[in-house]
């Protein structure tokens, strides 16, 4: 643990963000399970789960949570899947 002020203060702004990060992260991934599974199932609601996905993954890159070509491979191949569904 640290002794001087500003580093303990350093240590507990650190320790919030991480818990906001692994809770964005979190949200992030349960919203691209639901697509995923939404295409699989082939439900007629894919193209909003999709969309929502897709919005959900910019929001992260915006927030720096994960790097935009990782979000825009992910993007791309749910949009992949979904007509490859529909055909």
């Amino acid at each position: 643990m640290p002794n001087i002020k500003s580093a303990k203060k350093r240590v507990i702004i650190s320790e919030k963000k991480a818990a906001n990060n692994a809770s964005a992260k979190s949200s992030l991934r349960t919203s691209v399970k639901k697509a995923k599974i939404a295409i699989a199932n082939n439900d007629e609601k894919v193209a909003v789960a999709v969309k929502t996905a897709s919005i959900d993954l910019d929001k992260a890159v915006g927030k720096g949570l994960i790097h935009k070509n990782a979000a825009a491979r992910k993007k791309s191949r749910m949009a992949k899947a979904m007509n490859a569904a529909k055909a």
